[in-house]
């Protein structure tokens, strides 16, 4: 098992948790997902994020995703575990349970009741306590959470707690934090960590030209991220954005609160991906005015990527 670290770059997609026309855990759906994620490219899986409905699963299901998922990676990536709970006896334990199943990391959102920056950074140190000494991942998603994380409070904990190795930079508008950080690292002040940003990739070529190292998030066509993340990494910045460009007003449009993840899975399942659609209750439901606008999307992005050869 190859642990996370602070060198970690790439795309880490953000998994969804597939369910049967019932809602059951579909896990044949799910080795067909995980095939999906590594053939288009993923560098790492991220599973029971925000977007993975992680809070209707139950710790059972829970514990029986990641095996699964973990069985079907083979260590091929790393897989990273959302562990965010309201109480600490549940993150210690499901913590525990997904890195001894060979989780390569653990990933942390911060409960909406934090306010100030001394309560901030005193529930990370408990975090840490937590999950002893698994490699953290801090998720800074205030649209969200509700909790504000200034530059100066993530490079504090990042001070503080030598284990984490990444920020998810989820921050709308968030450039100028991110280049806070970068600035900070690039001149010695702090302790470079990784940075891989969310937010359905929307801002993904400005963001690696702050210093982004990719990107931890979820797209019905995560092979934009990572196209525009190797283009960018090889220095053709117009390409980047020129493929960026094709997939935006589909990326966009998945990004609307509420029927975004209904969005994603539609599509993931039109490809193919996962045998149903369904979200577990209570989830939103795609109208067909919906469903005729992604089809439009998906025609015209098809017809872009051809121009762009």
């Amino acid at each position: 098992m190859t642990l996370l670290n602070e060198t970690a770059k790439g795309v880490y997609v953000i998994a969804v948790t597939p369910f049967t026309d019932t809602g059951a855990l579909d896990l044949d759906s799910a080795d067909r997902m995980v095939d999906f994620y590594l053939e288009k490219g993923a560098t790492g899986l991220t599973l029971l994020g925000m977007m993975g409905e992680a809070p209707k699963l139950t710790a059972a299901e829970s514990r029986t995703l990641v095996r699964r998922v973990l069985a079907r990676t083979a260590g091929r990536v790393p897989v990273v575990v959302g562990v965010s709970a309201p109480g600490f006896a549940a993150m210690t334990e499901l913590s525990r349970a997904v890195m001894d199943d060979g989780a390569a990391g653990v990933m942390v959102a911060p409960p909406s009741s934090l306010r100030t920056d001394d309560q901030i950074v005193g529930y990370y140190d408990m975090v840490a306590e937590a999950i002893a000494g698994a490699p953290l991942v801090l998720q800074d998603f205030p649209l969200s959470t509700q909790v504000q994380f200034t530059p100066k409070v993530i490079l504090a904990i990042a001070e503080r707690l030598s284990n984490m190795v990444m920020l998810k930079h989820e921050d709308w508008p968030g450039l100028a934090k991110l280049s806070a950080l970068r600035t900070a690292s690039d001149a010695g002040r702090a302790r470079r960590i990784s940075i891989l940003v969310g937010n359905g990739g929307v801002f993904l070529p400005e963001e690696l030209s702050r210093g982004a190292d990719g990107a931890m998030t979820g797209f019905a066509y995560p092979e934009m991220m990572v196209d525009v993340w190797r283009a960018h990494a090889a220095g053709n910045i117009e390409r980047a954005h020129d493929l960026f460009d094709a997939y935006l007003p589909l990326a966009r449009y998945e990004q609307q609160p509420g029927p975004g993840l209904a969005i994603r899975k539609y599509v993931l399942a039109k490809r193919g991906v996962i045998a149903s659609s369904t979200l577990r209750k209570p989830g939103a439901a795609l109208a067909p005015a919906d469903i005729a606008d992604v089809e439009r999307l998906i025609t015209r992005q098809t017809r872009r990527l051809a121009e762009l050869g």
